[in-house]
């Protein structure tokens, strides 16, 4: 999952990117509204997390922006703003959640999970596929009931499948969990990554589309 942090505060920003990139996620950092404006015209992400105290103004006037795009992020207010109003207005004006500043960056984690079972209809964080167990609260895959070694690219790919199973995954969203801006990556990187997981998973779990993309099957058999 490929996550935008709007926050001028750098201390803060680094805190939360340490935590979000040891947890397998990609994430790219926005100090302004601007920067953030930008970022969003050429990336599409999973989430935004964002700062309403910004230099260049309040970051509730990017939340336009934000729903106007095809397939809008989920959005996660980070704020000292600690009144019910403002709470209320963050809401009203499309946020998906509200989080109070100073916070843990894992009641932040989980909130963001929370919102990612609701966009996507499921009630637990825990997905069967056959022998297969994929636990998105933490982070962790058991197959036979034996946990499943994966590194945090091939988790970072797996929990963007798993999170909205059935659905086709383009590369280019797929690739856009695995790198964030300024690396590099071989253009068969993605393919390589595939090729690990249905080694460790199973090869009929991860479906190929031609021309399309992949998808995490749920009616898959265990092998083939």
């Amino acid at each position: 999952m490929r996550i935008l942090l709007v926050e001028d505060d750098s201390a803060l920003a680094d805190a939360v990117c340490s935590y979000l990139l040891a947890k397998a996620f990609v994430v790219d950092v926005a100090s302004s509204l601007a920067e953030a404006r930008g970022a969003l015209l050429s990336v599409r992400y999973a989430a935004v997390l964002l700062d309403l105290h910004l230099g260049d103004g309040d970051g509730l006037s990017l939340l336009p922006q934000v729903r106007a795009l095809r397939e809008p992020p989920i959005v996660i207010v980070l704020t000292a703003r600690d009144q019910v109003t403002d709470r209320i207005r963050g809401l009203d004006a499309g946020a998906d959640d509200y989080l109070i500043k100073p916070y843990d960056p894992a009641e932040l984690l989980a909130r963001l999970r929370a919102v990612e079972r609701r966009r996507s209809a499921g009630s637990s964080p825990v997905l069967h596929l056959g022998t297969l167990e994929i636990d998105l609260a933490q982070d962790r895959v058991r197959k036979d009931g034996n946990p499943v070694v994966l590194t945090q690219k091939e988790w970072a790919l797996l929990r963007v499948m798993a999170t909205r199973p059935e659905r086709i995954h383009t590369r280019e969203n797929l690739a856009a969990a695995l790198y964030g801006f300024g690396d590099e990556a071989d253009s068969n990187t993605l393919e390589v990554f595939i090729s690990r997981l249905r080694r460790k998973l199973g090869k009929s779990h991860i479906q190929t589309l031609r021309g399309l993309g992949y998808r995490l099957s749920t009616s898959a058999g265990d092998e083939e």
